[in-house]
C-alpha cells in the first residue's frame, strides 16, 4: 500500500488534503480489513485514505502506540473491524513524514505518537469527515452487536425454552406468573445495561 508509489501518494494526499475523486470519500471500502476482522468477506471497511483521518483522531485524542490505537479502532467498531498492524504501523508512519504525528520513545521498543500543530490544523479542516466516519463505526459497532453470535445464541435458547414450555401442555397459573416474571425480569436487566 505504501510500497514504491508511496512519494506519488503522499503528494496527491497533501495537495488535495486527502480528497478522495470520482468515489465515495467516506464509506468503509478501501483500507485492508472488513467487518468481522482483516480482510472481511463483506468487503472493505475503510475506504482509501479513512484509517489516516481516524488515526489522527485518536492522536489527538490521546497520544498512544500502535498497539493502543489498534484496540482503540476495534473497540470504537465495536468489534466489526480490527485494522492488522501492516496497515496501522504505515499509516503512522505517512502521517509523521507528512508532519501531522511525531513519534517518541515510549519504552520497551514502542513508540509514543502525538500530534502537531499541523495535524491539528488538518483534522480542523477535515472535521466534517472525521465526524461521518466516527458516526459509521458507531453504526457498525451497532450492528455488530445485534449480529453477535453470543446475544443471538442466547436469544435462540430462550425462544426454544420458552416454545418448550408454552407448548409441553397446561400450565398452572403459578407456572405462567413465574414464566412472565423471568421474562420481565430479563427484559429489565438488557434495558439496564
Amino acid at each position: 500500500m505504501f510500497g514504491r508509489h508511496h512519494h506519488h501518494r503522499r503528494g496527491h494526499w497533501a495537495a488535495h488534503g486527502g480528497e478522495h475523486h470520482g468515489r465515495h470519500p467516506f464509506g468503509f471500502h478501501g483500507e485492508h480489513g472488513g467487518p468481522r476482522g482483516r480482510g472481511g468477506r463483506m468487503g472493505r471497511f475503510f475506504d482509501h485514505g479513512d484509517l489516516r483521518f481516524v488515526v489522527l483522531k485518536l492522536i489527538a485524542d490521546k497520544p498512544s502506540h500502535g498497539y493502543e490505537l489498534i484496540k482503540a479502532i476495534e473497540t470504537a467498531a465495536g468489534g466489526a473491524y480490527t485494522p492488522s498492524p501492516g496497515v496501522v504501523y504505515p499509516t503512522l508512519t505517512l502521517l509523521e513524514e507528512l508532519g501531522y504525528v511525531t513519534a517518541g520513545d515510549a519504552g520497551g521498543g514502542k513508540k509514543l505518537y502525538t500530534i502537531t500543530p499541523e495535524g491539528q490544523e488538518f483534522l480542523a479542516g477535515n472535521a466534517q469527515p472525521v465526524r461521518s466516519l466516527f458516526e459509521r463505526m458507531a453504526e457498525a459497532a451497532s450492528a455488530s452487536a445485534a449480529f453477535s453470535p453470543q446475544i443471538l445464541r442466547a436469544r435462540e435458547n430462550l425462544k426454544t425454552a420458552l416454545r418448550l414450555k408454552l407448548h409441553g401442555g397446561q400450565l398452572t397459573p403459578e407456572q405462567i406468573s413465574a414464566v412472565a416474571k423471568a421474562l420481565d425480569d430479563a427484559a429489565g436487566v438488557i434495558e439496564s445495561i
